[in-house]
């Protein structure tokens, strides 16, 4: 039972100051409480149903062909910048019929019904409607769909058009994806239509960038004769301004002779004849010396020109020599002599340019502090010393992450087995101590991928050969495990392509390996793929045009020279019919630019 008051004055009283000491006692920690509408696209269900009963809509869009699209001004107005000029800012605020110039009136429907739903459908046939008109609206969402539809379906007879209309409508993204297309398939791109309606300047543009990937350079000279003969009344004067951009000195002295001499067109154009001359005169050593090396665009190789470049081996024959493989004729050449010989050592590139082999062992079988750099820009390359390490480490492994070089673990005869790893600067020209790893490493493989630095298996404290994985985040200073390999790996290579990581081969303890697993960040999850043709350890691992190389290693038996690669779209592996020159196991392998000092005659 309540007590009632005796004095009800009181009583008010008491209530009107306890509510005036709440109310200040939140004044300076206000209650807030928000709601929000769990099914706010209910109200866009409503008006497009409104739309579509013509109720309450105080626009009608007309387009050329008489389509007329219903709508409301204000609904228009709120997702479309040029809708919200058109009713606010112009003479159409007071109409209630606009029409709608240049503007396809399926792709009009599409767009407003985008407006009112949220929803779109883009397909082949309304894609080149849809784009121009999301961007006349600027309708941003729909123009990036539209891009990125387009840029899935990029092939050879389509790509210069795609380009040509990212180009028209400002889709810097789409732009850069097709023209990239077109570098890296022109050799299927000049065989179609698109090809020949090209502008002479925008045959200059693309013949003579260093990006271009071609087989050969005979491809270029081939399809300008394409282009021009398509219309050579008119073309046939540009012939000299194109030829110009044309790289005859790459190409052979039998096709020089036997195709370009015989073109009809190029022997009744006498200014293409000096373009010739320089070939021939090239080829018979007449004009190789630096200057014309460095001067003439004709004699530099494509920058999109890729070779492999293999350095070291264990034997002691193999220590300072070097070969590189050129994937369009198939074949290994010799390359450059190293100063130091290097069993074991890390190979790495840097700046594009910059080649680093990184400690391994010498002749006595010492472990090595020093390192040495091969600089392919130069106009005469030859390997050099560089800055030692702060350790001597032989069976390490390297890795780059924004041009600073990373050197990771391995052994030495102080030491034994390293946990530790320093990292070189190269613009201060200086080496430092990062944080070690959480395990002992030998014997490992490792790569890059998104900035990280992983590290796969190896050999640790004891001889059992390790299945753990841990990567290194140079922002943080911090090494970090991840998932455990599906086998344990000693001697593994490890290779990056699309975003996945690659282990391959190897030894587990017991057998030589020729299965292969695949690590996903995305997942967190390693996947056993196609296992190889050959079992290998030791292998050089390294990516180019999209396969996946595995160079040389040893199995039960031998030393290999024998390479292959796989390709991921078919999940498969295929044994490269070139060998290497030289058997070699733990071999250091890095794709390199091909510039004139690796030209196979």
């Amino acid at each position: 039972m309540c007590r009632s008051s005796s004095n009800p004055g009181l009583d008010i009283q008491f209530t009107m100051q306890s509510i005036k000491q709440i109310s200040e006692s939140r004044i300076c920690d206000l209650a807030k409480y928000e709601y929000e509408k769990l099914y706010y696209s209910e109200v866009y269900e409503v008006l497009q149903s409104l739309r579509n009963d013509e109720v309450f809509c105080d626009i009608k869009l007309e387009t050329d062909d008489n389509k007329i699209i219903f709508a409301h001004k204000v609904v228009l107005a709120s997702a479309s910048p040029y809708f919200h000029a058109m009713f606010t800012n112009f003479a159409e605020s007071n109409h209630d019929l606009v029409v709608m110039k240049q503007f396809d009136s399926t792709a009009l429907q599409l767009l407003v019904d985008f407006i009112y739903s949220g929803k779109i459908l883009i397909t082949e046939d309304n894609v080149l409607v849809l784009l121009p008109a999301a961007n006349l609206l600027q309708l941003e969402e729909v123009k990036d769909v539209c891009c990125n539809f387009l840029q899935t379906q990029l092939c050879p007879t389509n790509c210069i058009g795609i380009y040509a209309i990212a180009d028209l409508h400002s889709c810097t993204e789409l732009l850069t994806s097709s023209e990239l297309y077109i570098q890296h398939h022109f050799s299927e791109v000049f065989g179609g239509d698109e090809f020949l309606s090209l502008s002479s300047e925008q045959v200059v543009k693309l013949i003579s960038s260093d990006k271009l990937i071609v087989p050969s350079e005979e491809k270029v000279f081939e399809s300008v004769i394409r282009w021009v003969n398509h219309e050579s009344g008119s073309r046939k004067c540009i012939l000299p301004q194109l030829m110009e951009h044309i790289r005859l000195p790459l190409t052979s002295k039998n096709y020089i002779r036997k195709k370009v001499l015989e073109e009809p067109l190029i022997k009744n154009c006498f200014k293409c004849k000096d373009y010739i001359i320089e070939a021939l005169n090239f080829h018979n050593n007449i004009l190789k010396s630096e200057e014309f090396i460095s001067q003439n665009i004709r004699n530099k190789p494509r920058y999109g020109d890729k070779v492999i470049l293999a350095v070291g081996g264990m034997t002691t024959e193999l220590s300072k020599r070097t070969e590189w493989y050129d994937p369009k004729i198939n074949r290994w050449n010799y390359g450059l002599e190293m100063i130091t010989s290097r069993g074991r050592p890390g190979l790495a590139v840097m700046n594009d340019n910059l080649v680093f082999v990184v400690g391994g062992f010498d002749d006595d079988v010492e472990s090595l502090q020093s390192v040495d750099v091969l600089d392919l820009s130069s106009e005469s390359p030859c390997w050099k010393p560089s800055v030692g390490m702060l350790v001597k480490r032989d069976i390490l492994k390297v890795g780059v992450i924004d041009n600073y070089l990373y050197a990771v673990g391995g052994h030495n005869d102080s030491d034994g087995t390293l946990d530790t790893a320093e990292v070189f600067d190269y613009n201060t020209q200086e080496w430092r101590m990062i944080s070690s790893m959480s395990t002992l490493r030998f014997d490992f493989g490792a790569g890059v991928l998104n900035n990280l630095l992983y590290v796969v298996g190896g050999l640790g404290d004891s001889s059992q050969a390790l299945d753990t994985v841990e990567c290194y985040d140079p922002s943080l200073d911090t090494w970090t495990p991840i998932t455990k390999m599906c086998v344990h790996r000693r001697g593994a290579g490890v290779g990056t392509l699309d975003g996945v990581l690659y282990a391959v081969g190897g030894h587990d303890g017991f057998n030589y390996l020729s299965s292969v697993e695949t690590y996903k960040p995305s997942t967190g999850v390693w996947t056993s793929i196609g296992e190889m043709n050959l079992p290998r350890r030791h292998a050089g691992v390294v990516t180019l045009d999209g396969l996946l190389y595995v160079v040389g290693g040893d199995d039960e038996n031998s030393n290999l020279d024998a390479v292959e690669c796989y390709n991921p779209k078919t999940n498969t592996w295929t044994m490269v019919t070139a060998s290497m020159n030289d058997k070699r196991i733990s071999v250091g392998v890095v794709v390199i630019n091909r510039t004139q000092h690796f030209k196979t005659c």
